[in-house]
């Protein structure tokens, strides 16, 4: 097997996985929604929605990936080039959107809102450590 097709056989692969990253997502997060509405579990739609779009983000990642891995290292041209920045900016854009509607915050808002003690709900506490002891009363 030669460079460029081991390199495409990759694209391919990393492809198939992004498509199914997303399609397990799709189930995992109806199966999550749906056993969350039958034991009327906490809100399910706003757990739904998240869920769903992460899996889609994760989805969209890996797929990007796999077209910079065919286009970029399998001769590029410059019309290659310019088909892949167009696919990269529009599925840049759609993650941008997903996840201001997963979390209510561009990307770049993060770093800020953690500052401020606003952590997504994903986020670890700044500060794993146990609390200090109180001091003796004298």
């Amino acid at each position: 097997m030669e460079f460029g097709d081991a390199i495409t056989t990759a694209g391919q692969v990393i492809d198939v996985v992004g498509v199914i990253a997303i399609v397990v997502g799709v189930v995992y997060s109806l199966a999550d929604a749906a056993l969350r509405r039958i034991r009327r579990m906490g809100p399910v739609y706003s757990r739904f929605r998240r869920v769903l779009g992460r899996a889609i983000l994760i989805g969209l990642e890996l797929l990007v990936a796999a077209d910079i891995i065919r286009t970029v290292a399998v001769t590029p041209t410059i019309e290659s080039v310019s088909v892949l920045g167009l696919i990269v900016l529009i599925r840049t854009f759609l993650s941008w959107s997903l996840e201001v509607e997963i979390s209510g915050r561009w990307p770049w808002q993060k770093w800020a809102a953690g500052r401020r003690g606003d952590e997504p709900d994903d986020a670890e506490p700044a500060d794993a450590s146990p609390p200090a002891s109180p001091a003796p009363a004298r």
